[in-house]
């Protein structure tokens, strides 16, 4: 099976697609902001393909004359039909902020009160920690100023 036309349909297919999606298309080109910060965009690449084609058999009279339709020696050319589609869907994920030497994710859905709360519980659980320690140590230089 040499080179058969469904193969040129979907290698041109998949070159389309190819020229669409690229890395740059997922992970945006970084802008850099007035204050250093870096900001890129991040999406979500969704991409379907398919394709099909049909070898329609000879008319009737043709098999009745003996015509093959084909050169001698290989099998008869046969008539084909066929197609082959693809598409691309990109939809923005949201924005990686790297600054002031801290990297956040900033969504772009309708979530983003949930999220940044999730976002700020490690600093806030580091900021309750820090109070705790502080009142320990105060509490340990009292009773060693006692002594």
């Amino acid at each position: 099976m040499g080179n058969h036309p469904i193969e040129s349909l979907m290698k041109t297919a998949m070159e389309s697609i190819q020229q669409i999606v690229d890395v740059n298309t997922i992970v945006g080109d970084p802008v850099e902001s007035p204050d250093g910060s870096v900001i890129i965009p991040i999406s979500r690449v969704s991409c379907g393909f398919a394709a099909g084609g049909s070898e329609f058999a000879p008319p009737d009279d043709d098999k009745e004359k003996g015509n093959s339709g084909g050169t001698p020696g290989q099998a008869p050319s046969l008539p084909f039909g066929g197609g082959a589609g693809a598409g691309v869907s990109v939809q923005p994920v949201g924005f990686l902020v790297v600054g002031n030497g801290t990297i956040r994710l900033l969504p772009v859905d309708s979530n983003v009160v949930v999220d940044r709360l999730i976002d700020t519980v490690p600093d806030l659980l580091d900021k309750i920690a820090g109070m705790f320690q502080k009142k320990k140590k105060v509490s340990d230089d009292i009773i060693i100023a006692r002594d």
